[in-house]
């Protein structure tokens, strides 16, 4: 689509000035909690710095695999700098929990061949159940137009397979991640393309055959820039950046066979622009963020009763951070939710004057705590623009961020974006691959340390298993079981799943 480019400049650049002609700054927001607590002690460190050939700007999160690696993208990068306006195409790559980096793929294989390869991969990966990786390249592909892919290693190969590659008709740049539903299908979002150019909501097999579910029309939202979540409902969840009844975004489901509902119309004095994903809590409610102006934190029921939590920019210069741009929440094992804002933090002098961006965390009822600035190291040597975080089951945080260290404080020997770490104290759990599932079902265990382990129970029932390394154990759901948490017992303690195992 002609958009695509423009598209992508958009995204690998929101910030000042850019970001306030792109977002129409609006109005600040009412905060819930007008003053973040003190922070907490923690421990942060940088584990990798990207130098371009091994990718730049890594603009989504990281995902952990059975083989107790993290595994990410970067939209740019990579070996073929010659193609992709010179900046290289993307890559693919893991990290080890302690820093060991591999580049695993660069993008535009074999010469740039349309018919086979995508280009800017924006999006995060997902882990599926049959132990692959899935992810979407925003352009490229035999249209031009992005695609799906696959990508495994097998005997130490890694293979990326396109799965799809979008047509218009069906969508054009996905620049979202996907999410494997409870019936195997995975499911995702384009930002453009449909019936109407205003994106669409797809699903598609672990196979490749893809189906178009809904397209927007920009009075139910347009440009949905951000992945779905299914809740516990079986319906999945999700925002458009843009459209709606005051063309601020919107907050949608739909039902795995496309029946969408528009559950709010973002107005500006609620929130505008929403470009992450949301996360379904504890609690079953909806938590999410939006962007435009300063940027809000708000919950939404399942039914569509909306509540904005908090409004950034509370504190002077905004030291508590704002626009949390393509970063969703994530619910740790504490219970509380954690989050990245993209700009502001203590630093307000560094990256353009608005600062490089926060790591925060809020509760369900809406009191933030900052935790930590950017740019707190000489020359940005920590980052600068954080755009996705992830609990890793060794109870630590993990992220990146798109640029670092910066030339704006004096450049050190790259500023293409950084992978780190944070620790708060919290302590390693297990968590399940899928996270539901009948009596027989194959469950796959993450975590760390399990070997040796003498006992899984789900809720209580005791499985059968088998530990396949130190990272992962499979099992069956055993009969008997019923919703709840597993748990395992290794020689160091038991461990507990971060979430609620469901039994139908």
């Amino acid at each position: 689509m002609g958009n695509t480019l423009q598209l992508l400049n958009w995204l690998s650049r929101m910030r000042p000035p850019a970001a306030s002609a792109a977002l129409v700054l609006a109005a600040v927001l009412v905060s819930v909690v007008s003053t973040p607590q003190p922070a907490q002690a923690q421990t942060f460190a940088t584990l990798h710095s990207f130098a371009g050939y091994d990718g730049i700007a890594p603009m989504a999160g990281l995902v952990q695999d059975t083989d107790g690696k993290l595994y990410g993208v970067t939209s740019q990068g990579g070996d073929n700098d010659t193609y992709c306006h010179g900046v290289g195409c993307g890559t693919i790559f893991k990290i080890t929990p302690s820093g060991t980096f591999t580049s695993l793929y660069s993008f535009c294989g074999f010469q740039c061949s349309k018919t086979n390869f995508g280009e800017y991969p924006y999006a995060g990966l997902v882990l599926a159940t049959n132990g692959d990786l899935y992810g979407t390249a925003s352009s490229g592909g035999a249209n031009e137009d992005g695609t799906v892919f696959n990508f495994r290693i097998a005997d130490g190969t890694p293979t990326l397979t396109t799965l799809h590659s979008f047509d218009g008709t069906d969508g054009a740049t996905p620049v979202a991640g996907l999410v494997q539903a409870t019936n195997g299908d995975l499911y995702g979002t384009t930002s453009s393309g449909g019936a109407n150019d205003d994106g669409t909501v797809f699903k598609i097999t672990p196979t490749g055959t893809l189906t178009r579910l809904h397209s927007f029309d920009g009075t139910d939202g347009e440009t949905p820039v951000a992945g779905l979540v299914q809740a516990t409902n079986g319906d999945l969840y999700g925002t458009t950046s843009s459209g709606g009844a005051n063309d601020d975004g919107t907050v949608f489901k739909i039902t795995p066979t496309g029946t969408l509902t528009t559950l709010h119309s973002f107005d500006g004095t609620d929130g505008e622009t929403p470009e992450a994903g949301m996360v379904q809590a504890t609690n079953g409610d909806l938590y999410g963020t939006t962007s435009g102006g300063v940027g809000t934190v708000f919950k939404i029921t399942p039914s569509g009763t909306f509540t904005t939590l908090y409004s950034f920019c509370s504190e002077k210069n905004c030291l508590d951070g704002r626009s949390p741009i393509s970063a969703g929440l994530v619910q740790a094992t504490d219970g509380k939710l954690y989050g990245v804002t993209s700009q502001g933090g203590t630093n307000d002098t560094n990256c353009e004057g608005v600062g490089c961006g926060t790591i925060f965390k809020i509760t369900s009822s809406g009191t933030l705590t900052s935790l930590y600035s950017f740019c707190s190291l000489a020359a940005c040597a920590d980052g600068s623009y954080p755009v996705g975080l992830v609990q890793y089951t060794n109870g630590d945080f993990y992220g990146t961020t798109e640029e670092g260290p910066s030339c704006d404080v004096g450049c050190g020997p790259n500023y293409d974006g950084t992978v780190f770490s944070l620790s708060v104290g919290l302590g390693p759990f297990v968590e399940t691959l899928p996270t539901s599932g009948k009596v027989g079902a194959a469950v796959k265990i993450l975590g760390t340390d399990l070997t040796g382990a003498t006992s899984v129970a789900f809720n209580g029932t005791v499985a059968t298993f088998t530990v396949v390394s130190g990272s992962e154990i499979t099992t069956t759901v055993p009969t008997g079981a019923t919703t709840g948490k597993v748990m395992v017992k290794t020689p160091s303690g038991t461990l507990t799943s971060n979430v609620t195992y469901r039994v139908p």
